[in-house]
């Protein structure tokens, strides 16, 4: 049992590249990791880790040794989960980074129906804007809106919604705006384009009605990276937003936004989960799956089309 903690304590040093950050997130003083990793050396009788006061590497056995030790770990925690979980007991702290427009405008409330469904699990969330290092930092679970990411290969992505999108205007814009009828108009209209990340410039989209699509190319004075900003703009007459029909309902519901060009719509947008590895402790699994009932994503399908490591 005790070779086992060792190698859990190495894996995380291995992964961190840092004995500092390994510490933190095992919860346990330097000196003590540093002992474990020694003892753990005198006990295979390699150098595992070239140290210095800049950085930890992986020396050559260090490096074969991280990659049988990493799958070992994991299967053990995993074990060790599906048991709590069979006693209906997941716990443990998920540590999850997404977009905050995404997790305050979708997931507030699936995330309290979730922590009251699992009273044992903790939260640690991450909304930074910029994409997390999940190879490198402690997360369960990233969520990312678009297409599913190309590196590292080793990352799984499983798609958990499928959002509609539409323009919406507020009637003051409208009332001096030029008219809209049709897509090809929009070059005579101010659309605040949400883009990560955000830049000026024309960009093409595809606009859907029925069988028919037609592209566009819209130009903006507004770009951004956040769907809130955009709407908040809408709201104040400065241009049109896209946004999909969950986060408009309110405002369309007060009179505050209206739908314009009611019979077209935007490409969906895929939202991933995605994850740096299949074997996923019970606390994130649980959560991926309530994401995806919550949300109303034919599981069964998505997992055959697009449940996959990245090429």
């Amino acid at each position: 049992m005790e070779i086992l903690s060792y190698m859990r304590l190495f894996v995380e040093v291995a992964r961190t590249k840092s004995f500092r950050r390994a510490a933190e997130i095992l919860e346990i003083p330097n000196s003590t990791l540093s002992r474990h990793i020694a003892e753990l050396e005198k006990t295979i009788g390699l150098r595992l880790l070239n140290r210095s006061t800049r950085k930890v590497e992986l020396t050559e056995a260090g490096e074969v040794y991280f990659k049988r030790c990493q799958s070992i770990v994991e299967e053990a925690q995993i074990a060790h989960e599906l048991l709590l979980e069979v006693a209906e007991r997941p716990t443990g702290t998920l540590r999850v980074s997404m977009p905050a427009d995404l997790a305050t405008g979708y997931f507030a409330p699936i995330i309290a129906d979730f922590a009251k469904t699992y009273p044992l699990i903790a939260f640690e969330f991450d909304l930074s804007p910029h994409p997390v290092n999940l190879l490198a930092e402690p997360f369960d679970l990233a969520i990312r809106v678009g297409p599913p990411p190309s590196a590292p290969s080793t990352l799984v992505a499983r798609p958990i919604a499928m959002l509609p999108r539409y323009l919406y205007a507020s009637p003051e814009y409208l009332k001096h705006a030029a008219p809209l009828t049709h897509p090809n108009d929009l070059d005579r209209h101010v659309v605040c384009i949400v883009e990560g990340p955000a830049r000026l410039g024309r960009v093409a989209r595809t606009f859907h009605r029925g069988d028919e699509s037609v592209d566009v190319m819209i130009g903006t004075r507004f770009a951004m990276n956040s769907v809130a900003l955009s709407r908040a703009l809408a709201l104040r007459a400065v241009g049109l937003a896209v946004l999909d029909n969950v986060l408009a309902s309110d405002d369309l519901a007060l009179g505050r936004l209206v739908r314009v060009l009611p019979d077209w719509s935007l490409s969906p947008v895929l939202v991933h989960a995605v994850t740096e590895t299949r074997l996923l402790p019970a606390r994130a699994r649980l959560f991926i799956d309530f994401l995806k009932v919550r949300l109303g994503v034919p599981a069964l399908h998505f997992e055959r089309s697009f449940d996959q490591r990245t090429p």
